[in-house]
């Protein structure tokens, strides 16, 4: 596996399900700077699909990894979001 990707800011968004995953992500990418990267942290096993799915439809963003590991004996989804523009 590889290392993560190093982040600007983290997002907690765990116990939100759709579509408060993608919209915290959208405002929180809408407030870096170019070249950022945001981690995403949700438990909504939707949100893989869901932020890819945002990620290659929207403008100005890249996904750049996707990850699912336990924490706390909880399932929680890493998603790693580039701000490109």
């Amino acid at each position: 596996m590889s290392a993560e990707p190093e982040t600007t800011e983290t997002l907690d968004v765990k116990g939100l399900s759709c579509p408060m995953p993608v919209v915290k992500t959208k405002q929180a990418i809408d407030a870096l700077e170019e070249g950022d990267v945001l981690e995403v942290l949700a438990t909504d096993s939707g949100s893989v699909s869901d932020v890819r799915g945002w990620a290659d439809t929207t403008a100005g963003v890249e996904l750049l990894d996707q990850r699912e590991t336990t924490q706390g004996g909880e399932t929680v989804y890493q998603h790693y979001v580039r701000k490109t523009t």
